[in-house]
């Protein structure tokens, strides 16, 4: 047998090793979420739980490993050479898109990738195959049956979580309120016996179908006495909770903790066939190729009947997998960034939100509102009281960190293992990310934790990952056909320069992930005292200031020479500053202020004055570069000589004021301001003097509508730079002045210490 397949299965397994490395980045959200949420217990406590859960749901997943084998196409109609070359694109797509997504912080799902990918490169191999034989139906190759039914239950899942979430999120919540320790001194133990009764139904007695180490007859056995055996577990469960809260255990505690272990358990069992599925089938392929080879037969028409049986996963190979899995846990940087989105989206609180608003948001929020007033309207208002005070939120309601309490906790993770699990006994290969993401958001809002401050933004941050969900599938199937097809008709010289390939994007991905997160923390670590609120306004005035003189220059210059393709470039770049401070203004500031602690009221004012000056500037220069373009694209005349030179005049005065600010600001020297005072009145009187030097121009008819109109509004939007540049320049000065006196005011040894 040709040794490049052997080098091929070699590949196979290490990409399986990558692929259960950032498969756990991206999933390690679906069951760490409502323990880092809550604050629960310390990091190490929640990753050794999870842990065990991993290394248990191995145990249980070869059951699920037919799904890359034949649950998307008919492996019996492909050849061996060309399957294996179906399951390399596979991988090869896998990583990178996982990777990917990742790297941005945005969970997607495990189970649409390998679906839509086994869909894609099946496809295009089959079109392979059907040129290579002259003739054929696509439909002999691809399982569409069973394909519809698991994209089907994919989706459905994510409707089916939603309103679970939701509707068991709000009757806790009805029950126990926020201010829940009194009711659940005497409801506590009955309601953990039902979710740890949940759990174990769903984990242990459906998750033990398709595992290497239970016969058949004991499975027959429990389902025979099932009602029974529930009744047995829900009153054992519920009598140890009751003796547990006796001694004061948190019982709540002992409920998410499970819950992170169940849920790390269903997602091993159920999504470990996304990771070494498709490894293992051509591990498989290869030793059977071996076997006819040894037998004197030939591998060129050796087609892949062999596939379609039943799967028994080696259990070392399984345990295996669940080692690298709890690696990746605990040491991928990555799965925190995931991680973090979810909660931001799901947190209890308001503050710093990732996502701005859309249009879409704001109908739903306004379609929420209307019938919230409606129902006002048809319930008694006792009625509506009695609901609404069951949402009172107390004073100290959460744990210092925590983004939710220990109810919700509970509830993400019951609701989102049962539908996991039943997933995973019905042999579909549900979304882990998809049920507890949505789980997690029906929760979030039947827990009011969507209020009139933060709804918009988390409903865009919903449907943004919902969004993103799609284009998964979208990618999973043309990237894997495309992949797909490159190898089956490039051979050994495309396996090799795909694999290359990969290693360079996972390398510059990687490299994109660290710049982002170190940017990050260093920003977070010096937003906590005065000077560092100083440094990072300086940063940001200094390369805020470096953009708008570049593009004010750049454009002046382009009007000249009528250059619309720099004309169009800074309208972008202009565009794009602008969004960005609008938003820094409306989303960022006010929670930024309160994550800070500082002494000094006055800094916190300049710091919002800066940014509110900065946004000004920016809209002022959106408009002279948007105005400009359309001038320019529209085919109008362009300025005369005289207009052109009073324009760079112009600009010359501009950059001198903006150089002279810099100058201060690299020196930290802030004597002599009044120069600056100087230079903005200079370029207001210059404005005022190129007014009157236009009129007379349009008088003498030198000049058209349109172009007056243009050249006027580059002076008017002109004087407004100035100005607010001036009071942003001001507003620097004013704070770098107020940390400065208040560290001459504190003794050296002390000044150390703060520092």
């Amino acid at each position: 047998m040709d040794p490049i397949y052997l080098i091929l299965v070699i590949i196979l397994l290490g990409l399986a090793v990558i692929d259960l490395t950032v498969g756990v980045a991206n999933d390690a959200v679906n069951f760490l979420n409502s323990s880092i949420g809550s604050k629960v217990a310390p990091m190490w406590l929640v990753l050794t739980i999870a842990s065990i859960g991993i290394m248990l749901g191995t145990l249980f997943s070869s059951g699920m490993m037919e799904i890359a084998r034949s649950g998307v196409f008919h492996p019996e109609m492909f050849t061996f050479k060309n399957i294996m070359m179906l399951f390399l694109a596979v991988m090869l797509t896998d990583v990178i898109l996982l990777d990917v997504f990742n790297s941005l912080g945005l969970p997607t799902s495990t189970s649409v990738s390998l679906v839509f990918e086994l869909l894609g490169a099946g496809v295009a191999v089959a079109l392979f195959t059907i040129w290579q034989n002259n003739g054929g139906n696509l439909i002999d190759y691809i399982n569409s049956g069973k394909a519809l039914a698991i994209i089907s239950g994919i989706f459905l899942s994510v409707t089916i979580a939603f309103v679970a979430g939701s509707v068991i999120m709000y009757i806790s919540r009805l029950i126990f309120s926020f201010s829940y320790k009194k009711p659940f001194k005497y409801l506590g133990a009955i309601w953990c016996g039902f979710a740890l009764t949940a759990m174990t139904y769903f984990i242990v007695f459906k998750g033990l179908r398709g595992s290497p180490f239970v016969v058949d007859e004991f499975l027959a056995l429990i389902e025979a006495n099932m009602g029974k055996t529930l009744l047995i577990t829900f009153a054992g469960w519920t009598i140890i909770m009751g003796i547990l809260q006796l001694f004061r255990v948190n019982i709540l505690k002992i409920i998410v903790l499970v819950g992170t272990m169940a849920l790390a358990l269903a997602f091993a069992g159920n999504d470990l066939v996304n990771f070494i599925g498709a490894p293992l089938a051509g591990l498989d392929s290869y030793l059977h190729a071996k076997e006819v080879v040894a037998a004197g037969g030939s591998i060129e028409n050796l087609y892949m009947y062999s596939l379609k049986g039943p799967v028994k996963a080696d259990v070392l190979i399984l345990l295996a997998a669940g080692g690298v899995m709890v690696l990746a846990l605990w040491f991928s940087k990555k799965a925190r960034t995931v991680n973090d989105t979810e909660v931001n989206l799901s947190r209890q609180t308001a503050g710093l939100e990732r996502f701005s608003s859309s249009s879409l948001s704001r109908a739903l929020v306004r379609w929420g509102v209307n019938s919230n007033k409606a129902a006002k309207k048809i319930f008694p208002k006792s009625f509506i009281d009695k609901i609404n005070s069951r949402f009172v939120l107390p004073e100290q309601n959460l744990k210092p960190g925590a983004s939710f309490d220990l109810i919700r906790a509970s509830v993400n993770l019951t609701i989102a293992a049962m539908l996991i699990a039943l997933g995973t006994s019905l042999k579909l290969p549900l979304s882990t990310t998809y049920v507890t993401f949505m789980v997690a958001m029906g929760s979030s809002l039947a827990d009011r934790a969507w209020g009139r401050e933060s709804a918009v933004y988390r409903i865009t941050g919903v449907l943004t990952v919902v969004g993103g969900w799609f284009v998964t599938a979208l990618v999973a199937f043309t990237v894997a056909g495309l992949v797909a097809t490159i190898l089956v008709f490039g051979g050994k010289i495309a396996v090799f320069g795909m694999l290359a390939l990969v290693i360079f994007l996972l390398f510059k991905s990687s490299k994109f992930h660290k710049k982002r997160k170190s940017a990050e923390a260093a920003k977070a670590e010096i937003l906590v005292d005065e000077s560092g609120v100083v440094e990072t306004s300086t940063t940001e005035v200094r390369e805020s200031i470096k953009s708008l003189l570049s593009i004010y220059d750049k454009t002046i210059k382009a009007i000249k020479d009528e250059d619309r393709r720099l004309l169009r470039k800074n309208a972008l770049k202009s565009e794009e500053l602008y969004k960005k401070y609008k938003d820094k203004r409306t989303y960022e500031v006010v929670p930024t202020i309160q994550t800070i602690t500082l002494k000094e009221l006055d800094i916190e004012q300049e710091y919002v004055q800066i940014v509110d000056y900065t946004y000004e500037i920016t809209k002022a220069l959106r408009v002279i570069t948007a105005d400009s373009l359309i001038y320019i694209q529209n085919n109008h005349k362009g300025f005369n000589d005289e207009q052109e030179a009073d324009l760079e005049e112009l600009s010359s005065h501009v950059a001198k004021l903006y150089e002279t600010f810099m100058k201060k600001l690299d020196e930290n020297d802030y004597s002599k301001f009044s120069v600056i005072s100087e230079l903005r009145d200079e370029i207001l009187e210059k404005c005022a003097d190129l007014t009157k030097k236009q009129i007379k121009r349009v008088k003498r008819q030198e000049c058209g509508t349109r172009n007056s109109l243009l050249f006027m509004t580059i002076l008017n939007e002109t004087k407004n730079i100035a100005l607010q540049s001036t009071n942003l320049m001001k507003s620097q000065r004013n704070m770098y002045k107020t940390v400065k006196r208040n560290a001459e005011k504190i003794p050296p040894k002390e000044v150390a210490t703060v520092s």
